[in-house]
């Protein structure tokens, strides 16, 4: 294998592993602290790493890249999918909520096509039906409705969709911390402001350690997933981003007894299925459009 391709799979797999353990400890800090205190104290956390950062590895020289205006839209889609994502989060089980968080190349796909005009075939639109199948699978209506929490949550996937497809049009000059620091500055100073609509509650030590393990987890998190996009074939490493649904089940099980029902699994087998056949789809296409290149 390639040796870039190997480095993207196992920066790909310890970035989920952060990310689902990101989820894992405010989740835990939930039940002790209100919504957006807890945001914005990780918020806080995960600014101030994250500069410490910028200024280590020198990305500050640059920070003038950040003003072109895509930057600032990312991260405003970016907060408006953790404060939805997260107060889902916090009602569901961890599997659930992170399946319908894999659902993102699936709403990907679609604002590509709408805002980008992106051509998408007739397997690529089947594969999209398949998968909203398996978030239907996974939400799980019933005859009193919508499980609204588990509707926020699909949401909160589609505003990361909406940021993952703002990334694309951000200027390549533009250092990936600095768009990681502009998005967790932006989500402290909102969530900040979140907390003033409520009287903030004393936080005691275990929760606060938490917090700030939440926010390593997650600058870390967020700092393996840029070095695997950039390490190398996206077709070869992105079906390595479900090994976050694996460490999910299993945290999930372990901190909180939850396993999925029937139907929940056969949902999370179709979202894997869909992600993984439109991975696979690009994959082919962008090949067929090389080939034709070369002819």
């Amino acid at each position: 294998m390639n040796p870039h391709n190997r480095r993207g799979i196992v920066t790909m797999m310890a970035a989920m592993l952060f990310f689902v353990t990101n989820d894992a400890l405010v989740k835990l800090v939930s039940s002790q602290l209100p919504t957006p205190q807890l945001i914005f104290i990780r918020g806080a956390f995960a600014t101030l790493l994250l500069v410490l950062m910028v200024v280590f590895t020198g990305s500050w020289s640059q920070w003038r890249s950040v003003r072109t205006r895509t930057v600032p839209i990312r991260a405003l889609l970016d907060s408006a999918a953790t404060f939805t994502y997260l107060s889902a989060l916090f009602h569901l089980p961890l599997g659930n909520a992170t399946a319908i968080n894999l659902a993102a190349p699936l709403f990907l796909t679609l604002l590509a096509v709408v805002f980008l005009r992106e051509r998408v075939g007739a397997l690529r639109w089947a594969l999209i039906v398949l998968g909203f199948t398996g978030v239907l699978l996974v939400v799980q209506p019933d005859t009193h409705g919508l499980n609204a929490y588990a509707l926020l949550c699909v949401v909160g996937t589609l505003f990361h969709a909406g940021r993952d497809l703002m990334t694309r049009m951000v200027p390549a000059h533009v250092p990936s911390l600095l768009i990681t620091l502009s998005t967790s500055t932006m989500v402290t100073l909102l969530s900040g402001l979140w907390t003033l609509t409520a009287p903030w509650q004393p936080v005691a030590l275990e929760p606060l350690m938490q917090l700030g393990g939440a926010a390593f987890c997650l600058a870390i998190a967020y700092h393996l997933l840029t070095l695997s996009m950039r390490a190398g074939d996206m077709s070869v490493i992105g079906p390595f981003r479900y090994s976050g649904l694996l460490v999910a089940l299993v945290l999930g099980y372990l901190l909180w007894g939850e396993v999925p029902n029937l139907l929940a699994w056969g949902g999370i087998a179709l979202l894997v299925m869909a992600g993984l056949g439109l991975l696979h789809s690009q994959r082919t296409s962008r090949r067929a459009a090389l080939d034709a290149a070369t002819d």
